[in-house]
């Protein structure tokens, strides 16, 4: 996604600051890819819900996790839609995999 991070301190003397700087050059492109990730699978998603004219709400994101009000009559459309449109935001030499659950809250979707 052309993210980039500068980290000065990386050469550093300080070998307290320099490690926080290797920390933060092996984190930064795993998190920051999986933060540009969902994004573009929330643009996806939402774009598709427009598209579709539902009813339903996509009401929050939790880190790798979306969190939606599911109209009870869209359950399975919602299901097929969500999954198709974040398994297709993006293109990776490995697919994609999403999971889904149905719950009437978020803690017992977990």
């Amino acid at each position: 996604m052309k993210r980039r991070r500068y980290l000065p301190d990386i050469n550093s003397a300080n070998a307290v600051v320099r490690g926080y700087a290797e920390r933060n050059a092996v984190n930064a492109p795993i998190q920051g890819s999986a933060a540009d990730i969902i994004k573009m699978a929330m643009i996806a998603v939402h774009k598709a819900m427009h598209k579709e004219k539902v009813q339903s709400k996509m009401i929050l994101q939790v880190h790798d996790e979306l969190v939606f009000d599911v109209h009870v009559s869209e359950e399975i459309r919602m299901q097929n839609l969500v999954k198709t449109a974040m398994e297709e935001a993006i293109q990776l030499a490995v697919p994609m995999e999403v999971e889904l659950k149905l719950a009437p809250n978020w803690l017992e979707a977990h």
